[in-house]
């Protein structure tokens, strides 16, 4: 027994001091138009100050690779990240949590050339824009997504360095539309007066570096990380992390160009409230998830219809490749609700679009779908959802 004890403790002790002294990793990532921020950044400065704070060596490497780095977030390559928004907001939901942000939140525009009106006239042009995974690019494809549209559209997409450029571009005809902060263009303009509009606005985007760390490390080492972030960063080139903004910032980040538009052309949006009334007025509630979600768990008196999906997930979608064959049990004369499982399924979108296709006189989309129903569910009917044993 002795013996045994003895074995386990120094198999314990050993794993201690093998965790202990591993080498962490830390990654600064910049963007195309922030390099001069990742320079100022000392990295053996960083290396220095996180492995004294930690009793431990911290590795820390420099990249302006947004592509690499957002493969690396998934792949939890790093323990640390310093990186723009968007690199962030796919490190919170694969395993990390957020310390902060050094600047406060920007807007975005996407900026055209004259005589276009919105991001919705975009169909068949050309848009200049840095490599894929850059901010630019991700609210480039969200604010395409809310007017309808997707890159498949546009009649070119160019993928180049310097987001500035495209307003050159602009003004020299080689572009119709870029993306640019809002700061960048309200300078611009001053001096280019009437060389192009404002076709689109995104919401506030986290400035400067976020700062992410891995929910795994031990509770005592994250929290030293937050306090020399906040307070000591500067000894390194870098700002602190004096913003904390709101995770729900990120998340939109995240979900850009995956979830669905917020409105379709033709179709009535419509509330798990509005949704209950509608059925009280003899709307026709349709469900379009598959079989064993249904049977799962469904809205009190919905149709189960399913959307069997094997196109992409974007407005250009093939109908082609789908089969919504269910749709001829329907009555077009009757108003009829779509839904399915929330923003991110796209199954609700797409039956919409094919009932307005097929001339159904009144059209509503629950986009919030089941998600939305199950939290608005305890104000409504308790038998407002219906759940069955699946054969």
């Amino acid at each position: 027994m002795k013996k045994h004890i003895g074995v386990g403790l120094c198999l314990c002790l050993g794993a201690w001091v093998s965790s202990a002294w591993a080498e962490l990793t830390a990654i600064v990532v910049s963007e195309p138009t922030s390099r001069k921020e990742g320079l100022m950044l000392s990295r053996p400065g960083l290396e220095a100050s996180l492995s004294k704070l930690l009793g431990q060596p911290v590795k820390v490497i420099a990249s302006d690779d947004l592509t690499d780095a957002m493969r690396a977030t998934r792949s939890s390559g790093y323990d640390i990240f310093i990186a723009p928004a968007q690199v962030a907001a796919s490190a919170l939901g694969h395993g990390y949590e957020l310390i902060g942000a050094t600047d406060a939140e920007e807007q975005y525009v996407m900026v055209g050339r004259a005589g276009l009106g919105s991001a919705a006239d975009l169909k068949q042009a050309r848009i200049y824009l840095p490599q894929q995974d850059s901010i630019h690019t991700y609210l480039a494809r969200g604010m395409l997504t809310s007017a309808g549209l997707s890159f498949k559209d546009l009649g070119r997409v160019e993928y180049a360095r310097y987001p500035q450029a495209g307003l050159t571009a602009i003004t020299m005809k080689m572009t119709d539309a870029t993306v640019i902060r809002r700061s960048d263009w309200d300078e611009w303009i001053k001096s280019n007066p009437a060389q192009g509009k404002v076709l689109a606005t995104s919401g506030g985007v986290p400035g400067g570096f976020s700062v992410t760390v891995k929910k795994d490390l031990p509770a005592d080492m994250r929290a030293r990380l937050a306090t020399w972030f906040a307070t000591s960063a500067p000894s390194c080139g870098m700002k602190t992390t004096s913003v904390v903004p709101d995770t729900t910032r990120y998340q939109r980040l995240a979900e850009l160009g995956t979830f669905t538009p917020p409105n379709l052309p033709g179709v009535t949006v419509v509330t798990a409230e509005e949704v209950s009334r509608l059925m009280a007025q003899g709307a026709v509630v349709v469900d379009t998830r598959n079989e064993k979600e249904f049977k799962a768990q469904h809205i009190t008196g919905a149709m189960f219809v399913p959307y069997h999906e094997k196109s992409l997930k974007d407005v250009a979608y093939d109908v082609t490749l789908d089969d919504f064959s269910g749709l001829s049990k329907l009555d077009p004369k009757k108003p009829t609700v779509f839904h399915c499982n929330g923003p991110e399924c796209w199954k609700s979108y797409k039956a919409s679009r094919a009932a307005i296709a097929q001339g159904f006189s009144k059209v509503y989309w629950f986009r919030g779908g089941m998600p939305e129903w199950e939290k608005a569910a305890p104000q409504m009917a308790a038998s407002s959802i219906t759940s069955s044993s699946i054969k």
